[in-house]
This record gives C-alpha cells, structure tokens and sequence, in this order.
C-alpha cells in the first residue's frame, strides 16, 4: 500500500510539473525563445529604414527575457490588411503584436481582432493626453482604446532645391515646374507619386479634391463626394497623371516605386510620407542628399490639403503572451521607441513630448518648427467606420478607372455616390 502511494505521489508531481511548464511563459518550444525566454511575433509592413531593427535591438535590451521576431508583410497596405484579416479571422496566435494603418482599428476592433489596451494603460498610468489627439482617436471605438498611435503622417511635397529656387504653391504651377524642369539635372520626369490601385491612391485623391472643397463624407457620415468641388479636384488628378512629365507607369507606383525614382535622381518633384526624408539623407541610398527641401502639397481653390495618415500598433486578441507584448507596444509607443522611429524611420511622433528632444529635431525639419504637429493633427481624415475597407475599395476602381480614362470624372463621381450610399447607412 505505502508503494502504491509513491507511485501516486511521484505521479501527481510530474503530472503538476507538467502543467506549469505548459502554463508558464517559456513553457512551449513554439512559444518561446533559447533559454527559456519568451519569443513574440511583431508583424509590419516592409521597413525600408533601419528603424525596426534599431527599436528590436533597444527593446531587447531593456528586457532581456523576451525575444522578437519581426515578421515582414506586404509594402502594400490593401494585401497586409487582407493577410491579417484571414489570420485573424481564423483566430490564429501566430503573430502577437502587431501594425495597424490609421484606417483599421475601429474594423479591427469590431471584428473582435483586437485586444482592449484599457487596463494596461490604467496599470501603468501611461498619459493619453500626451500624445496627438486626433491619433489617439483614431485607435477608440465603441469608447475603449485598442491600439497606440505609433507614428503620424501627413503627404508632403519634397522639391530638388538645386533645380526649383520656390516650391509650388498651387498645383498649376506644380504643373508648370514639372513641365520645365523635366529632363534637367538628369532627371526623366517631373513629378511622382502614387497612382496605383490601392489605399495610397485614396490619399492622393483625397489631397486633390479637399484642396478643391470636395469632401466624400459630411460631419454626419452622409455621402456628399458628388459636387462641383470634387469633380474639379478630380479633373486636376487626371491631368497630372496623364501629362507627360510623371513616368508612362504611374499607375505601378507606391511610395517604394516613387522614393526609389527620386532617390536615384529621376525627378525634381514628389509627393509623399515624413518617412522619405531620411531616406533623402542617406548616402548608401540617395543621390540627391543635401538637395531636396520639403514643403506643403500645392493648393487648389480651397487650400492646401494633406491626407491624415499614419501607423498604429495594437496586440492580437488571441496571443498567447499579451503581458509580453504590451510591454514591446508601450515600449515602441513611448519616448524612447518614438524617438528611434523618428531619427532612424524619418516618421512624425505621436508622443507630444518626443519633439523636444534634439534627435528629433535633427530627423527631420519639420520636426523643429511649432506649428509641425498642429498641422498634422489638423490634416484631412479618411472616412472613420468599420466599413473603410469597402469604402476604399470603391474609390480605387472608380478613380482608376478615371485616370486611365476608361470614364470621365463626372462619371466616376457619380459612380463612387451610388455605391457608397449602398455601403454607408445614411
């Protein structure tokens, strides 16, 4: 009898032994580093700075006992969001932490992707007030926060200052440089951007008509893109993009095809992201290093206009270490992981605080001056809602459609209206 009880004992022992190794951080070879440390997945898009490797290797650092994997999605942001949908979707633990552009949370978050970060940052009395306000908006639905605000963007326009003396304040005389300039200094064209069909075309639109009057949505989430203003901001679009001093391609590029383009010399005009300029600075990149400045993008009859971008990162709802990955979040989100993505990304902060220190100022320009962030915060937002992704959808087929002159402008208004009011509840 007293044999039998060992037997049950020794039995109980492995048996609970078992259990907590399976329960603890470091229990699980898929779930955990070399020696025991806990390894976390940080999916993002491609990161053409040394930015991601810079914030990894400071984070690893500081906590020594976690290890992160970074995993590399798609430069175009339509196939990251469809990539994550159908991990998520499937309820997958194959990623822990990872980026979300401007436009996902609140589908994200509805969708149940998400994890609440309410109680991490009650717990360590993170300040929300610190950061920029329309970002940290950005990632609220249903009145809980699900991400933080990583970085903020707004489209600039950066200029060859040895080959334009002023930047161009209206886009007719965006068209006039571009014009003369083309061919000059050893470029090929005079102006790029992003016209492919994907989100980036969204933004370029939305720069277009809003400097214009034009709007998509009003205040009350009605649909309003059919105006006089659009169609004008829209027929300005078509004219850039089919003159001959952007490349026959264009509708190839995103923001790697166009930096690539500039940093190789071949134009004197670009619109794009703060990211770029530090791209600019780079000797083993550019060519143009030391000739580029950075201006506003060119006014239509209402203004200057810049479309509100930027990344947020959030945890998924199904990660098997979200303690673990809080605390890689807090970390890129705070001061110091913004301070890194700002001197080694080129990126805005989100976190107030950060444009004070002098490496911030250094990364960019812009980052000195005051009135930088209020800016920023006051750019054009994209259409908040859970149903974005279809919403966007429809602006890429329908514009297009419009640049390659498949349809008129007032015909690819009148389009974007009918389908729109179908997606959006009025």
């Amino acid at each position: 009898m007293k044999q039998w009880k060992k037997w049950v004992s020794a039995g109980l022992a492995l048996t609970m032994a078992v259990s907590l190794a399976a329960c603890s951080p470091g229990g699980s070879d898929a779930d955990s580093g070399s020696g025991g440390k806990v390894k976390i997945v940080y999916a993002r898009g491609k990161d053409v700075t040394p930015a991601t490797k810079k914030i990894v290797e400071a984070f690893e650092k500081k906590h020594p006992n976690i290890d992160v994997v970074v995993r590399e999605m798609p430069a175009d942001t339509g196939q990251s969001h469809d990539q994550y949908v159908t991990m998520l979707s499937s309820k997958s633990s194959e990623i822990d932490v990872f980026d979300l552009d401007v436009i996902w949370p609140s589908e994200f978050a509805q969708a149940g992707y998400l994890l609440p970060l309410d109680r991490f940052i009650q717990k360590d009395r993170i300040d929300m007030s610190q950061y920029v306000p329309g970002a940290v908006e950005a990632g609220k639905f249903e009145g809980k926060q699900w991400v933080m605000p990583k970085f903020i963007d707004a489209g600039l326009l950066y200029y060859r200052k040895d080959l334009i003396k002023q930047p161009p304040k209206t886009w007719d005389e965006l068209i006039q440089q571009a014009k003369q300039t083309k061919g000059k200094g050893g470029t090929k064209f005079g102006y790029l951007m992003q016209a492919k069909q994907y989100e980036g075309l969204v933004c370029n639109f939305l720069e277009f008509i809003s400097s214009y009057g034009g709007k998509i949505l009003d205040d009350q989430g009605r649909v309003v893109i059919n105006s006089p203003q659009t169609i004008k901001g829209l027929k300005k679009m078509i004219e850039v993009t089919k003159s001959d001093f952007v490349p026959s391609n264009v509708t190839t590029f995103t923001e790697l095809e166009s930096h690539t383009a500039f940093l190789e010399g071949q134009s004197a005009l670009i619109r794009n992201w703060p990211y770029m300029y530090a791209l600019v600075q780079d000797p083993a990149q550019s060519k143009v290093k030391d000739k580029v400045g950075v201006a506003p993008l060119p006014a239509g009859d209402h203004g200057s206009a810049a479309t509100l971008g930027g990344w947020m990162t959030g945890i998924n709802r199904y990660s098997k270490h979200p303690k673990e990955a809080w605390e890689l979040v807090k970390f890129m989100t705070g001061l110091e992981g913004q301070k890194i993505t700002a001197q080694y990304g080129g990126s805005a902060p989100t976190y107030l605080p950060a444009y004070n220190d002098p490496a911030v100022k250094n990364a960019n320009p812009l980052f000195s001056q005051k009135d930088f962030v209020k800016g920023v915060s006051a750019a054009v937002p994209r259409p908040v809602s859970p149903d974005y992704p279809k919403i966007s959808d429809i602006i890429q087929i329908e514009v297009s459609k419009a640049i390659v002159r498949k349809q008129t402008a007032e015909q690819a208004v009148k389009n974007m209206e009918q389908k729109l009011k179908q997606v959006v509840k009025q």
